[in-house]
């Protein structure tokens, strides 16, 4: 169902009343949903709102043009219709050429004929707001051709034969299948080959998002980066990987012999992934950590770099852009998909200016994390001079010969909502109304007598702005940070429990996996939970009352909390898994006895020397990972990994950053991070239910976790 808004006083004389009656009705019958307001405001209100609103309808004498301009910073292309008894004469100003406009009179005779202007008039806009490969797709599947190739659902088809599969179909819908056809269909083209409509779509998704060329990825920035990284390095290449990289880096290190030279961020007491010192990035470094590599090494020919990181730190791009003397140099910002679309930006994200001279800009982007798309949906943004060739046979390397064409239209449709103003007006609300969560937050940490939640971000903030990390402010937590450097996005906001005080842990503790188990019970996900932090983010789908619910729930802990209610109450999950353990355990000794294990193992301490010394590399990731293949390998119990070479990458998830690579051994001098995933381990062991998922790592018959290390 599709909305017409009408806007019109209630006053009408009988003449008007009964034309707009009739209009009405035969919009209704062509199954059109009528909204009707008796005041402009009322109706600006419904349009901000309405995303489904197609055209407007306003009695001429309700409103006076001028009044119409903040439509079209709203939605320009929308058609909006004045109608007037005599048609008086225009009187237009050259800001109102920037609204579709039409005009009606009130005249009961013409209501069909409106009508059918009003229909063509939508079916224009809706024309023109599609993109290129989505449209075609929509108007294939509307054309109900008979097909006799791939999918075997056969537009769904095959599923209701069964009524299993009936259920399933009915379940996602009947446009879900019809739109789910072979690669067989030369009507749109070849994601494959980048042609046709696909060309069409990706050349529409570049000019939306300021790159020279971009890629639509079905299956993932994962395969992105694989699909990138293919393209700039090869065997024998060294190349700088940022230490807090994704996995899928480290996948590709391990397909493809290259020689890492890492370059080592920094952590604060709470465990959030700081950024990497601007010192990392000078030629001169660089060059030290060649000469000390232990595999013989040579100037990098790629470098990637995670930004922003997991938890919304963003860099000053052009800084390393001038710095970084890499040919090919990739920016892995799967979750940071909108920066192109709002000047608080401005500077921080790899498409933002040209390549310098002969270097080549990756930026890959996770569409699906923070706009609007499918899962898997991704993209990879290229600025400078590539072999197209060589690109595309990387490409083909790594994905489907059947991708799923909703994915493709999904990140096309992506494109096309952050286009002109519309995709800043949508960016902006995330921005506000992420500040405004902060600034509610803030304002009820300042009124309570006790404990309350906190955030992490510079303590005021006025207005929404990527705020600096600045060297001498306290409440980032970073050591010798630089200036110029990394910002906070305001979108990603991170809560912080009680537990830790100027960088030491306190008496008094709230664990925050404790919280997130409390909102996960009461309806709401937590993107990332750290020690003492929660990370949540707030997307163009995030509405006010979301985000009121989740202050609530807050709120609702604490209270209890504070009560000193049992686990059994406040965790019905946790209790129901492990009843015997929280028989009688209240949720004050459950934060005290977690708390506890933090203070034994020093938790900030830990946190800020855990990675002052990387573990020592013996080889390669890809050899390690064909000695893993060819069986190379014993089991050891993780507590004793110390001097042993691991087969396996293993890391916490999330954020999914690696500690341990392939190839790395564990030495008195790196130990540190091994005592972190021993105090991860005990964590688990001694408290039911709070494991955290160590991948790599497998627990033997005792509970005790193990990995996979070479036999040398």
């Amino acid at each position: 169902m599709r909305d017409i808004l009408v806007t019109y006083h209630n006053r009408l004389n009988e003449q008007k009343k009964l034309f707009l009656n009739k209009l009405t009705q035969h919009l209704t019958d062509l199954e059109y949903n009528i909204i009707s307001s008796s005041t402009l405001a009322d109706s600006i209100s419904t349009l901000k709102h309405n995303a489904r609103i197609v055209s407007y309808i306003v009695d001429w004498e309700s409103v006076e043009l001028k009044q119409l301009e903040v439509i079209a910073e709203l939605n320009p292309d929308l058609p909006i219709f004045l109608i007037d008894t005599h048609q008086n004469e225009l009187d237009l100003e050259l800001s109102n050429f920037n609204l579709n406009l039409d005009f009606l009179q009130y005249d009961q005779h013409l209501t069909k004929e409106d009508t059918n202007r009003i229909v063509n008039a939508i079916n224009d806009y809706l024309n023109i707001i599609t993109p290129p490969f989505t449209k075609e797709l929509m108007r294939y599947v509307n054309s109900n051709k008979y097909t006799f190739c791939t999918p075997g659902h056969m537009a769904g088809t095959a599923f209701t034969r069964s009524p299993v599969g009936a259920h399933f179909h009915d379940f996602f819908g009947a446009n879900t299948f019809k739109a789910d056809i072979s690669i067989s269909v030369p009507e749109l083209g070849s994601l494959l080959d980048h042609t046709g409509l696909h060309k069409e779509a990706e050349e529409y998704i570049s000019e939306t998002f300021n790159s020279d060329y971009s890629y639509i990825v079905t299956n993932g920035t994962s395969t992105a980066n694989k699909m990138v990284g293919l393209y700039s390095a090869s065997d024998g290449d060294t190349i700088l990987v940022d230490r807090n990289c994704h996995k899928s880096i480290c996948h590709f290190m391990m397909m493809t012999d290259v020689i890492p030279i890492y370059l080592r961020p920094t952590r604060n007491a709470y465990g959030i992934l700081g950024g990497i010192p601007q010192s990392e990035f000078t030629a001169k470094e660089i060059q030290n950590k060649i000469d000390s590599s232990p595999i013989q090494a040579q100037w990098p020919t790629y470098a990637v770099i995670t930004n922003s990181t997991y938890d919304g730190l963003l860099y000053n791009t052009e800084y390393i852009k001038r710095t970084l003397k890499v040919n090919k140099l990739h920016f892995d910002s799967a979750w940071v998909p909108y920066t192109n679309f709002h000047p608080i930006y401005k500077g921080k994200y790899g498409m933002c200016t040209s390549a310098i001279g002969e270097q080549i800009i990756f930026e890959t982007h996770s569409t699906h994390k923070l706009l609007a798309a499918f899962s898997q949906a991704s993209m990879i943004h290229v600025k400078g001079k590539i072999d197209k060739d060589v690109m595309d046979e990387c490409y083909m390397m790594h994905t489907s010969t059947s991708p799923l064409y909703q994915i493709t239209a999904s990140c096309e449709i992506a494109a096309a909502m952050m286009r002109g103003e519309r995709g800043y007006n949508l960016i902006n609300r995330s921005i506000k109304r992420a500040t405004n969560f902060r600034q509610e937050i803030k304002k009820l940490k300042a009124e309570s007598k006790d404990w309350y939640f906190d955030v992490w971000q510079p303590e005021n903030i006025e207005h929404p702005e990527c705020w600096e990390l600045m060297p001498h402010d306290k409440w980032h937590g970073f050591k010798n940070q630089d200036i110029n450097h990394m910002y906070l996005d305001p979108v990603k906001v991170t809560i912080i429990t009680p537990g830790i005080t100027n960088n030491q842990l306190s008496d008094f503790g709230i664990p925050a996996e404790i919280v997130s188990m409390f909102l996960d019970d009461h309806g709401v996900i937590v993107e990332k939970t750290g020690p003492y932090s929660m990370l949540f983010l707030f997307s163009i789908g995030i509405s006010r009352p979301k985000s009121m619910k989740l202050l609530t729930i807050l709120n609702n802990f604490k209270s209890a909390f504070d009560k000193n209610q049992s686990v059994r109450n406040m965790l019905p999950n946790l209790y129901s898994r492990y009843p015997q353990f929280y028989q009688n355990m209240k949720i004050q000794e459950l934060a005290k006895r977690i708390h506890g294990l933090m203070q034994q193992y020093n938790l900030p301490k830990m946190m800020y020397h855990a990675f002052d010394f990387l573990p020592h590399i013996e080889m390669t990731p890809h050899n390690a990972f064909k000695k893993l293949i060819k069986g190379e390998t014993k089991t050891v119990k993780l507590r004793d990994l110390e001097n042993h070479t691991s087969a396996v990458m293993i890391l916490p998830y999330p954020p999914g950053v690696p500690l341990i690579m392939p190839g790395e051994k564990v030495t008195q001098e790196s130990r540190g991070v091994l005592d972190y995933l021993i105090l991860l381990e005990n964590i688990g062991r001694e408290v039911p239910g709070f494991e955290t998922d160590i991948h790599g790592v497998e627990k033997d018959q005792d509970g005790n976790l193990c990995i996979k290390v070479l036999i040398l």
